[in-house]
Formats: C-alpha cells, sequence, structure tokens
C-alpha cells in the first residue's frame, strides 16, 4: 500500500494553487462588484485542464483520473470555494453524466465544450418539496410531441442555471411509475422561450456564481436531446451522484484544511495573557481533532477516487466520504470559529465564508443524514450499497 500521491499531481495541485493566485484571486472582489458571471475565469480554468482530469483526450482531457479530480477539487475549495462548483458543472455531474450515457453525437456536441470551460453546465435535479426522494417525488413532467418534448415544471437549487449553455435536466416522460417515470434530457437554455433561472438571495455566499430556482413553462427539448432512454432518469441521476459526492467530499476537504490553516496561523499570531493562542491547551485540542479529522476525511475521498479509477463500484465508499468529509468540515468551522472569538465576526478574517460553503455543501450530492442511512442500510444488509452495475467511461481504456 502506498499513500503517497504520485509526485505528478503533487504538480497540478501546485498549478491549481498557482492559477487561481494568478488568475482569480486579483479581480474577484471587482468581479462580484460587477455582478456578472465569470466566463473567462471558467475558462481559464477550463483551459488549464482542471476540469478535464476524469475524461478521455479523444474529448479534449488528460485522462488523469478521478484522483487527479479529487487533488484539484480539494485545491480549488481550500483557496476559493465558490470556484468549487465548477468541479461539479464543469467536470462531473453535468459533462461526466453526457459521457457515461450519451451517444456519440452527444458526446463530441457537448463534452469538450463543457470541459473546456467554452460552454457552461448544470445538473437540475432537485425540486422544492421533493428531499430526499428527487427522483420518486418528482412533479416536472416531459410530455413527447412528434420530435420534441414539452417540459413543463420547475427546479430548485440548480447551480449555474442562470448562466447555463447545456445541462443535464431530470423530468417524468410517465408520472404514473415512480422512479421509473424519470427521463434524462440535454437541455439548452438559451435555444428558445419557456426557461427561467431565478437567482436565490444568499448573501453570505458569491453574488457571481449562484444556485437559482428554475421555471419551465412550455420548454421544447429535440427528441435527439434526450440522454439515455425514456424511464432511465433515475439510474441516470443514481450514478451521477456518485461523482458528485467525489468532488463535494474533496470540496468539504479543502474547506477544512482552509478552516485548519486560519486556525493554526490566527493561534501563533494572535497574543493572549503573554502567550500566543495556540499555546494554550483548549486551543490545541481544537486543533489536534481538526488535524486528525480532516486527514481522515482527505484519506477517504481519495479511497473513493481510487476504487472510481480502478472501475471497482463506488457507492459505499461515496456514501461514507462524503459524510466523514461534511462532519470534518462541519467540527472545522465550529473549531475555527471558537479559536478565533469575536474575531470570527470580523470582515477581516474568513471565518464566515468558511462556514457558508461549508454548510452549503453538507446538503449538496445528499444531506449527512440522507449518507447516514445508505451506510447503515449497507452495514445492516438492508440494501448492498454497491448493488448498482458500475457504469463508467474508462478514460484510460479508451485511450
Amino acid at each position: 500500500m502506498d499513500f503517497e500521491l504520485p509526485s505528478h499531481l503533487n504538480d497540478v495541485r501546485d498549478s491549481v494553487r498557482r492559477l487561481i493566485a494568478a488568475e482569480i484571486e486579483p479581480v474577484m472582489a471587482e468581479r462580484e462588484h460587477r455582478g456578472e458571471f465569470p466566463r473567462d475565469l471558467v475558462r481559464k480554468m477550463g483551459e488549464a485542464g482542471l476540469f478535464g482530469a476524469a475524461f478521455p483526450e479523444s474529448v479534449g482531457g488528460s485522462a488523469l483520473g478521478f484522483l487527479a479530480v479529487a487533488v484539484i477539487a480539494e485545491e480549488i475549495s481550500r483557496f476559493r470555494p465558490e470556484f468549487g462548483y465548477c468541479m461539479n458543472m464543469q467536470a462531473m455531474t453535468c459533462p461526466f453524466t453526457i459521457l457515461n450515457w450519451g451517444s456519440e453525437a452527444q458526446i463530441r456536441r457537448f463534452v469538450p465544450d463543457l470541459i473546456a470551460g467554452r460552454k457552461i453546465g448544470m445538473f437540475a435535479l432537485s425540486e422544492t418539496g421533493g428531499g430526499s426522494d428527487a427522483a420518486g417525488s418528482m412533479k416536472t413532467r416531459a410530455e413527447r410531441k412528434g420530435d420534441r418534448y414539452v417540459l413543463n415544471g420547475s427546479k430548485m437549487w440548480i447551480t449555474f442555471a442562470d448562466a447555463c449553455d447545456a445541462g443535464v435536466l431530470f423530468a417524468k416522460t410517465d408520472p404514473s411509475a415512480g422512479h421509473r417515470g424519470v427521463t434524462a434530457f440535454i437541455v439548452e437554455p438559451k435555444s428558445g422561450k419557456g426557461f427561467t433561472a431565478n437567482p436565490i438571495p444568499m448573501k453570505s455566499l458569491s453574488s457571481i456564481l449562484r444556485s437559482n430556482a428554475v421555471f419551465l413553462e412550455d420548454f421544447e427539448v429535440p427528441v435527439e436531446n434526450r440522454l439515455g432512454q425514456e424511464g432511465e432518469g433515475f439510474k441516470v441521476a443514481m450514478n451521477a451522484l456518485d461523482y458528485g459526492r467525489l468532488t463535494v467530499a474533496a470540496r468539504l476537504v479543502g474547506l477544512a484544511q482552509a478552516c485548519l490553516d486560519a486556525s493554526t496561523g490566527y493561534a501563533t499570531e494572535r497574543v493572549v495573557g503573554g502567550h500566543a493562542l495556540g499555546r494554550y491547551q483548549m486551543i490545541q485540542h481544537l486543533i489536534a481533532d481538526m488535524s486528525v479529522n480532516v486527514e481522515a476525511a482527505r484519506l477517504m475521498t481519495q479511497r473513493m477516487a481510487w476504487l472510481m479509477d480502478q472501475g471497482e463500484p463506488a457507492t459505499r465508499a461515496a456514501a461514507r466520504a462524503k459524510y466523514l468529509a461534511s462532519q470534518a468540515a462541519r467540527h472545522a468551522a465550529q473549531a475555527v470559529a471558537e479559536i478565533h472569538g469575536g474575531y470570527a465576526l470580523a470582515d477581516e478574517y474568513k471565518v464566515q465564508y468558511f462556514t457558508a460553503y461549508i454548510n452549503m455543501l453538507n446538503v449538496g450530492e445528499g444531506a449527512a443524514n440522507v449518507q447516514r442511512i445508505l451506510i447503515a442500510e449497507d452495514a445492516l444488509g438492508y440494501k448492498n450499497a454497491n448493488r448498482h452495475r458500475v457504469r463508467r467511461h474508462d478514460a484510460k481504456a479508451a485511450e
């Protein structure tokens, strides 16, 4: 067993850090003030290869694998967590779902532009009132009329929907069939009328990289944009969420690491009662726990990525990694606030910034309690978490 990252992935991590420092950090305050979606920055990230690690070279990827995805997602969220959204919309749940389930024509048309950042993606599954059963309780309807489907309904918490060029959206083609009535579509919001995206106000998060409420009113999708077969949408969604949980877990690890970095820095510099704050045992306990939790979550996440690179089922590992990473990050958010005391509320420090993104990601791709149910039912033998057949486009094998 070798727990060291390959040297080329350390190089990848360093390149992510350099890109953020050179291209994103200097302009973000001004971009937030302008309130415009930063298409050029997403494109620079795509051109640098940050979104294509799991994709074959034939579609513009680098075939570095899922472990590289975990490294990239962690490092982005450690320094600029608002851009961590891109690792789902531009690298995993949107384009990789098309790679896995799409026809050759669909893959050629959409995937290269998404992973290069030339097109902005989205993944539209959740609905108001759907809770953890997003597919079974789905209300959005798709009715076939000749060579088109007509979609009506709404979606909630859809990242990048206000800027989207091409995304994956789920609707029921047979409302009476429960999960078996769900179908997946590739939608192009700018192709016609009937698609409205309203950003959800969230003052603590970025004003330019946002989640949205989506409304569909007689929105037409050509039949050739159906992803998979009618009634196959639940399988598509569940398969996609494993990839989403990889990036969300890695992003939570990155945020937990950012909290640890901020805590050690503040505890070293801040002097209380003539001693550095870090000399006090209670502070040391908080930092020790954070350090252990972060490393454990990182190892669990990287093991999940390794399983995916081996072509092995990873649903069990995905639930465990996402759950552990969310717990590590939530603990880190509480600890960094305790260590900073009243200064945790000051804009001078990033404590509230980290906490806001941790709270958001705790829900993304399945809340902690959903993961607990998956893990417990698997451990009890009620449902084998890895029961579903692996459907994965192997980037390395494709070369």
